[in-house]
């Protein structure tokens, strides 16, 4: 059980983006809570990669107001769809980064051999991180996330670029991590994997939030004829 306060409910309000004359991001209003995993579904040019970098403060609205319940330092973390590692060792990659959040050199270590154990990416601990394969460079950087103990969780199409198997495991980590206490909000493409995992859907359709709710029933309800159509596999434009 955590001993302070949540910094969950996000609340957006009309959080718009624009680019030049261009308006990625129209007037969103929502509201992220604790526990459920909100995915974010939309075909591409959604505006779902931005909206995600938005809410992680990697990128200013320019309209409309976010904020938090509560303002912690490393409460959140973000995994990108292309993984960022350090040219180190695979513990190196995540004992660098419990350093820079001020992990003491012996948390540092307890909390790495941890966390690889959980990742299956123990016997690598010592490789270059630069010799793994996708998956397992996947693995490495939700581990690095996972050992800074965040209550918030971003991840920006974790398996788009890897097989069936690595996804498989990447799910099941991303499982672990919800059933620790992590809150996940996750953009994806893939409708199965939606479906598996999501247990709320936020649904983008040229900017704009078109429907926000259970997962169960936008996968059998769908409440616009965008969102129907995107779950037939059509190409909405």
């Amino acid at each position: 059980m955590r001993d302070y306060a949540s910094i969950l409910p996000l609340q957006l309000e009309a959080v718009s983006y624009r680019a030049d004359d261009c308006l990625l991001l129209d007037r969103i209003d929502a509201r992220f809570r604790a526990g459920p995993r909100s995915l974010i579904l939309g075909p591409n040019g959604a505006g779902k990669s931005l909206l995600l970098r938005i809410c992680h403060g990697l990128v200013k609205p320019t309209g409309g107001t976010l904020c938090w319940a509560v303002a912690r330092p490393h409460a959140q973390a973000m995994v990108f769809q292309n993984p960022v590692l350090l040219r180190r060792s695979v513990r190196a990659n995540i004992t660098y980064a419990l350093a820079l959040a001020g992990y003491s050199r012996r948390d540092r270590r307890r909390r790495a051999e941890q966390v690889l154990e959980e990742a299956g990416l123990a016997p690598r601990a010592r490789h270059p991180a630069a010799v793994l394969s996708a998956g397992e460079k996947q693995k490495l950087v939700l581990a690095r996330a996972w050992a800074l103990r965040p209550e918030v969780l971003f991840l920006d199409e974790p398996t788009a670029n890897l097989d069936p198997g690595a996804t498989k495991v990447i799910e099941q980590t991303i499982t672990a991590m919800h059933a620790a206490g992590v809150k996940i909000i996750m953009t994806t493409h893939d409708l199965g994997q939606a479906r598996r995992l999501a247990d709320e859907i936020f649904f983008l359709h040229r900017g704009k939030l078109r429907e926000a709710g259970a997962a169960e029933t936008f996968f059998t309800q769908p409440g616009t004829a965008e969102a129907a159509a995107f779950l037939r596999g059509e190409l909405v434009i």
